[in-house]
């Protein structure tokens, strides 16, 4: 068995991002590249839409105004969807019929990171919001999507109807913006080495390279 050296990732994301799940898969494929590394992930918020109200808003109507017509929105997510075959997405735009707001969806991946199961709980929201359309800032959906993954639904329920966590998302949105993090996904190696963008998982495993140099040098 190949001997693994802990190599810290930290990955700013936000689960309404398309370009996020293409990067953690990505990643995902870089690190098979690399079976000498043993990857401590962490996931940090970062709020694309914070301006948007709790029950979230009218896809179509959110993506003409983003992206200045229909036809700019379907050649944009043309090329997303490429990409996203790539690494075995099968986005369905088409199903999704609200852009969310993600301030609860970010709140239940760090109740799952205290059950170690932060990763998971990433796959699953972007699994559940871009395969099958599922509104991911619907509470009730988030506490579906826990209990099929076999988190404590009671203590779910409870910590998405309180307040726990909600300023904290806050802060650490507003670090990343202070780091200079103005879009995601975006990665903190080990050693300080940062890189922005869904990067080709090539790229990604030259990083994990420099990153576990920096690693065993310590």
């Amino acid at each position: 068995m190949t001997k693994q050296t802990p190599v810290h990732i930290e990955i700013v994301f936000d689960p309404a991002c398309p370009w996020c799940f293409i990067g953690k898969r990505r990643l995902e494929q870089a690190l098979q590249l690399r079976p000498m590394i043993k990857p401590i992930i962490q996931w940090h918020p970062f709020l694309l839409n914070p301006e948007l109200p709790s029950g979230g808003h009218d896809n179509t109507a959110y993506l003409v105004r983003k992206f200045g017509s229909e036809g700019r929105v379907r050649r944009a997510f043309g090329a997303i969807s490429v990409a996203g075959l790539s690494v075995e997405i099968d986005f369905a735009f088409d199903r999704i019929r609200n852009t969310p707001n993600t301030l609860d969806a970010h709140r239940l991946a760090r109740f799952a990171d205290v059950h170690g199961r932060s990763s998971e709980i990433v796959e699953a929201l972007f699994h559940n919001y871009f395969v099958y359309g599922r509104d991911i800032g619907d509470v009730e959906i988030l506490i579906e999507i826990a209990e099929e993954l076999g988190l404590p639904s009671k203590e779910v329920r409870t910590y998405l109807e309180s307040d726990a966590d909600v300023a904290l998302i806050y802060e650490e949105n507003a670090r990343a913006h202070s780091l200079g993090v103005n879009g995601v996904p975006s990665y903190l190696f080990s050693g300080g080495l940062t890189i922005s963008g869904a990067q080709e998982a090539e790229v990604l495993a030259r990083i994990l390279d420099a990153a576990l140099l920096m690693e065993t040098a310590a």
